[in-house]
């Protein structure tokens, strides 16, 4: 019986140096694999930022061109009737929106679907012009038509696109 008290003498401090070994060195290597996480995802978001922040400045230049005047002034030529223009005018959107479609990535969604409205509402409006317009007018009533009707909303789908990047820019910036 003696034997097995001096037995237990040294083995309970033992196990008690041990536990408290195990315990310390478990709890250090978590804080070193929560430090190296946390490294890797600063060094992530230093290379993913500056490409978020390219794709909203590609983004906010789609939407600038795709902006009634800025369209209207850059794809108006002499000659053209309403229906050509009308036609002009849809093909240019698709083709800046088609251009821009990878940029989906780095923005929110909530940003991309503000984007497609805007689009969308931007190819409405035209079509909704050149319906009341006689084909054969020249380009320049579609172009007042779409203008004077974009002037009067109250908040264009473009503007809430725009006021969504700007938004998603200062979350980017923190």
């Amino acid at each position: 019986m003696k034997d097995l008290i001096e037995i237990f003498k040294y083995i309970i401090p033992s196990l008690v140096v041990f536990a408290t070994a195990y315990l310390l060195i478990k709890a250090f290597l978590k804080q070193e694999e929560r430090k190296i996480q946390h490294q890797i995802l600063l060094k992530n978001n230093k290379q993913i930022t500056p490409i978020r922040l390219q794709a909203c400045e590609r983004l906010l230049l789609f939407l600038e061109r795709i902006h009634p005047e800025s369209l209207i002034i850059r794809e108006n030529t002499n000659g053209l009737n309403n229906l050509q223009f009308q036609q002009k005018l849809i093909i240019a959107i698709r083709t800046e929106f088609e251009h821009n479609l990878a940029q989906q990535l780095y923005v929110t969604d909530e940003s991309w679907v503000k984007i497609k409205n805007a689009k969308n509402s931007i190819v409405q409006l035209i079509n909704t012009e050149a319906a009341q317009i006689a084909k054969e007018d020249p380009s320049i009533v579609l172009s007042k038509a779409v203008i004077e009707s974009h002037m009067q909303q109250q908040k264009p789908a473009i503007e809430i696109a725009i006021s969504s990047l700007k938004a998603e820019v200062q979350v980017l910036w923190g």
